[in-house]
């Protein structure tokens, strides 16, 4: 404890110089007296974990007493708040180096109660969230946001663009679901597809585009050239074989995203 960021005596901050202990858990007048031999000590006024743990809004307020602003300007309205989660079910006050501040340790306390974004990132495209090269907090604010799921941007595509700028655009020719939302082709936490795709090509374009001007059939000819037997056209990367730019074009002839 005295080895942590919170118990710099000489940090004015921490307040640890002036009360101790007692910054955090309260006065606790019962659990720093003298007890008496054979009776237990009472807890302290305080308690952050246990079956006598203190109620969410109390733990809380301790935390947000020095913890206001930045990052946690949202928490009053977040998910995480109004689920009754408290700042010690992530975050580790005593040891010298909180698991949940650095990348490499970060997911496995989000894993404790996301298990679905657990099982995704297992997949064989993901992130690089269980390698420790990225964090859940880099796309995610966990003390609250004024984005969707608690994203650190204000949308979908602006959390996505942060690092995948390449795709931002604007382009002479723009793919209208790109414009729209990332995750109408991509799966953010983890897919059994490349890319992070939801569903391999074609069948994810023939979600919107249909067979009236092209084909249909993976493995079929039909209104391609000599389409007579299977097109090489349509097997491997499927659409992207031809339409090879599907996040926008700024080639003059790129209608069709193909350059």
């Amino acid at each position: 404890m005295l080895h942590t960021s919170h118990s710099v005596l000489a940090d004015m901050r921490t307040g640890v110089g002036e009360e101790g202990c007692q910054t955090c858990h309260g006065m606790s007048d019962a659990h720093v007296a003298r007890v008496p031999r054979g009776q237990s000590r009472p807890s302290p006024e305080i308690v952050f974990a246990g079956t006598n743990m203190s109620s969410p809004a109390e733990l809380n307020a301790v935390c947000s007493g020095c913890h206001e602003g930045g990052s946690a300007m949202h928490w009053d309205s977040s998910l995480h708040e109004s689920s009754g989660v408290v700042c010690s079910s992530c975050h580790s006050s005593h040891p010298v180096r909180d698991p949940v501040l650095a990348k490499a340790t970060q997911a496995p306390v989000c894993f404790d109660c996301h298990a679905t974004q657990r099982s995704a990132a297992l997949r064989p495209s993901h992130h690089p969230i269980v390698e420790g090269q990225m964090a859940c907090s880099d796309c995610h604010n966990p003390h609250g946001s004024v984005g969707p799921t608690m994203l650190r941007q204000s949308t979908v595509n602006d959390t996505c663009t942060t690092c995948h700028d390449e795709k931002r655009g604007p382009f002479l020719w723009e793919h209208a679901p790109v414009q729209e939302e990332c995750t109408i082709c991509h799966t953010p936490h983890g897919s059994i597809q490349a890319s992070l795709l939801k569903q391999r090509p074609p069948h994810l374009c023939q979600n919107c585009h249909d067979s009236s001007l092209h084909s249909s059939q993976p493995l079929s000819g039909s209104n391609l050239p000599g389409g007579t037997f299977p097109s090489r056209q349509l097997m491997l990367r499927g659409c992207l074989n031809c339409h090879s730019q599907v996040h926008g074009s700024n080639h003059p002839s790129g209608a069709r995203f193909t350059r």
